[in-house]
């Protein structure tokens, strides 16, 4: 019979080999879309939303070096909440959260909504045609 401290043990090591993480899967977009070379720009495919033509998606950008003005603003990611009308070619961002931390971590340093009316033409070679394909 087990004890409950044995039992406890177990349930522990059961509970760590079969969690999965709960961070996001982010996974980088193809090199001909990466715009800048001091960057890397990553998408999460499980945040992936299909409404008809429209598609909402999350992307991070990751900085090489550290970006904005001085202290308190600046910032090593953004990320970003993209939608894209599939059928037009167009673009918008909804929201964009800069963070102190690479890959979105850290304190998160600026951001916030952005106007949903201002949809933009996808440009070949850019992110944003990268975040449509």
């Amino acid at each position: 019979m087990l004890t409950s401290r044995r039992f406890v043990w177990l349930l522990a090591i059961f509970l760590i080999l079969n969690s999965t993480p709960l961070y996001a899967q982010w996974v980088v977009i193809d090199a001909q879309h990466q715009s800048h070379p001091l960057q890397m720009v990553y998408i999460d495919t499980a945040t992936i939303h299909r409404e008809d033509n429209l598609v909402t998606i999350s992307a991070l950008i990751d900085w090489k070096w550290m970006q904005g003005n001085r202290s308190p603003t600046r910032f090593y990611s953004t990320k970003l909440t993209k939608q894209l009308n599939c059928t037009e070619k167009l673009v918008r961002t909804l929201a964009a959260t800069d963070f102190y931390g690479h890959m979105g971590t850290g304190e998160v340093i600026g951001g916030g909504h952005t106007s949903e009316g201002h949809w933009i033409r996808i440009v070949p070679g850019t992110l944003n045609q990268g975040l449509w394909e």
